[in-house]
């Protein structure tokens, strides 16, 4: 083939390339635009007067204008500020301790040499077959005998362990060289030690990725609080919502409800767009074993 025939391919793959990359960015712009409008709405019928949003006969998809009265009326009217700092404790403590239990099991599950561990480690894997009903089920049982309704502890503790994430560092952890826990056994490290100064560190980013994804489910949690929970003062912002909407102003004014909407979704949407990279990057490491 001449100089002329190879330049004639390569613009034609060039252009088929160029073609190819327009149509991808137009079909992801399409899906972005879908997937977006409905906050978008939210958010716009957030900054709308009770007035403006009732006299609309076409709805309207911008407003020259917004107004905050929406948001002041979120925390001033109802106890939305109360659901966030129920939704708070419970977040923090339950993340807390979850991270505890699931680096501990996971470094037994990896690390420690005992007898029966692959058949208890596929036992425990077992569990994320049992329906979540089930499980709801079984803790109510156990909270309401205890009689835990009604308390922060009665949230906390079916939450604080979870199958899958001991699976995720439990396969990271396995990738750590088994030469660097004989060197330290050698320095006379403990084994809490050895977790602590190089199991953890090396594990990182899927233990912050753990961090993130338990921060979003403690967040969205809903089903276990409407359970254990039927007084107001421990409700989270989920039920909160709900509660609102119910028995609040969710009904009458729209708008308001939008606002308290948006206030609920706004801590969580900023904490993935902050830490997006880390989770995508734990997540394919922990499911990578090389």
């Amino acid at each position: 083939m001449t100089n002329t025939d190879y330049k004639k391919l390569e613009r034609t793959f060039r252009t088929k390339e160029a073609v190819r990359k327009t149509i991808t960015y137009i079909l992801l712009g399409v899906w972005a635009l879908i997937v977006l409008f409905p906050f978008y709405w939210m958010v716009l019928s957030s900054v709308k007067t009770y007035s403006a949003y009732n006299n609309e006969k076409i709805p309207e998809v911008i407003t020259l204008s917004p107004t905050v009265e929406n948001y002041i009326k979120a925390f001033t009217e109802v106890n939305l500020g109360g659901y966030f700092v129920n939704t708070l404790i419970f977040t923090v403590i339950t993340t807390l301790i979850m991270l505890i239990v699931v680096i501990l099991a996971a470094y037994a599950f990896s690390r420690l040499r005992f007898r029966g561990r692959e058949l208890l480690f596929t036992l425990f894997l077992a569990l994320m077959m049992i329906p979540n009903e089930l499980v709801v089920i079984t803790n109510f049982v156990t909270i309401s005998n205890l009689d835990l309704r009604n308390t922060f502890t009665g949230l906390i503790l079916p939450s604080v362990t979870s199958v899958f994430y001991i699976y995720l560092l439990k396969e990271n952890f396995a990738m750590i060289p088994d030469e660097l826990y004989y060197a330290a056994k050698v320095d006379g490290t403990s084994d809490f030690k050895y977790l602590l100064k190089v199991m953890v560190p090396i594990s990182k980013p899927t233990i912050v990725t753990i961090t993130i994804l338990k921060v979003i489910e403690c967040w969205n949690s809903y089903v276990w609080p409407r359970l254990v929970t039927d007084d107001e003062k421990y409700y989270l912002v989920s039920n909160g919502i709900q509660y609102i909407r119910e028995n609040g102003f969710g009904r009458q004014d729209i708008p308001a409800m939008m606002a308290a909407v948006v206030v609920v979704s706004l801590p969580l949407i900023i904490l993935f767009l902050f830490f997006r990279n880390q989770i995508m990057a734990g997540v394919s490491r922990g499911g990578t074993k090389g």
